[in-house]
């Protein structure tokens, strides 16, 4: 079965070099080894992300986020000590992202016609897939590192293209994932300058408050970039029924990701074993299948994969190394009767048909 392009709508590729050190450059094997006996990080050793994976798997497209909190005096959630130091890390982070495009290894998409012609670049079989740069939009995870609303028109000016206001815990625009409440004020005005930019909302990672609030207030681009379904695993971290019959009137997409307790409700963090549960790239296909039968068609699912993500193979699909692995969807899919169309559909065509409508 041939390769087909995949468009990944969640990577954080710039926090894994800048604050993990991995060179993604270099080879998986190598970055694995050179992690070999560190333990500083939960998943260290484990990484399934590089770009030469990436090309492997021909994922020729990625969100590639920015991504650093801000924790407040007594939080119990790792971030920065002030806004500014956050904002400072994003700067590392988007310094990075230039480094590669200098080395030819990605390259930013802000506009439909970029989008196309790398579209195209990735259809060209006369090229080498190991030759070709990964496309790039970029996205903030997090919105507590922009210190006021003028910091969001600076990052729109270097190609911020999507913003998600929360992560994990209290956050300065909205709390996020293990936390309660809705929008604060900044968050709402917030909303506001992004609807001038025409930013695309990420809701992934908000309160069901903020999501309601979110969703009532901003009438531009909506997606959710990483995000499973609460009906298989009942956390506030996945999408209700009701959160996604809200989504799909919004023509928004759905990345599914691959994080084994957003696949399966039995897993705890840093206890279970992905092997011992059985958890597999398949645990994915039932939140696809899900999302799919309240759509009542496969428009509004796409990859998301956070892999690498804060975690690794230890917190993974059993059955998948790498992220070249995203490939096996292709079977998985066809196993489970889905169509050829409805395949590229998930693969790639859904994230570049939300794009091409929001940038229009």
């Amino acid at each position: 079965m041939s390769a087909t392009l995949i468009f990944d709508g969640h990577l954080d590729l710039a926090m894994n070099a800048m604050e993990w050190n991995r060179d993604l450059t270099r080879p998986l094997a190598e970055i694995r080894q050179r992690e070999m006996h560190m333990k500083d990080k939960p998943d260290r050793g484990n990484g399934t992300v590089c770009f030469r994976e990436l090309r492997k798997g021909k994922v020729g497209f990625v969100v590639a986020t920015q991504l650093s909190r801000y924790s407040c005096n007594g939080s119990s959630f790792p971030g920065w000590n002030s806004p500014q130091q956050a904002w400072a890390m994003t700067q590392a982070q988007l310094a990075w992202y230039r480094e590669m495009e200098v080395l030819g290894e990605m390259v930013q998409i802000t506009s439909v016609e970029q989008l196309d012609a790398h579209f195209d670049l990735w259809n060209n079989e006369e090229i080498p897939d190991l030759s070709k740069p990964i496309g790039y939009i970029l996205s903030l995870e997090g919105a507590d590192s922009l210190v006021d609303i003028s910091y969001l028109h600076k990052a729109y000016e270097y190609g911020l293209r999507a913003v998600g206001l929360s992560h994990f815990g209290d956050g300065r625009y909205a709390p996020g994932t293990k936390r309660e409440g809705g929008l604060t004020l900044p968050g709402r005005e917030l909303l506001k300058e992004m609807s001038k930019l025409n930013l695309i909302l990420d809701v992934t990672h908000l309160t069901d408050d903020g999501f309601n609030e979110a969703m009532d207030l901003y009438k531009g681009p909506v997606w959710a970039s990483h995000h499973n379904v609460r009906k298989i695993v009942p956390t506030q971290r996945q999408l209700t029924d009701e959160q996604i019959k809200q989504l799909i009137e919004r023509d928004a997409v759905i990345g599914g990701m691959l994080d084994c307790w957003a696949l399966d409700a039995r897993f705890i963090d840093t206890i279970s074993d992905p092997w011992q549960l059985n958890i597999r790239l398949e645990n994915l296909v039932d939140h696809w299948d899900h999302i799919c039968q309240v759509a009542g068609n496969s428009l509004h699912v796409a990859i998301g994969s956070d892999l690498d993500g804060i975690f690794g193979t230890e917190q993974a699909p059993w059955n998948m190394n790498s992220i070249a692995d995203l490939q096996k969807y292709q079977a998985i899919l066809s196993a489970r009767g889905y169509r050829q169309e409805d395949i590229e559909n998930l693969f790639h065509k859904n994230w570049l048909r939300f794009l091409r409508k929001a940038w229009s």
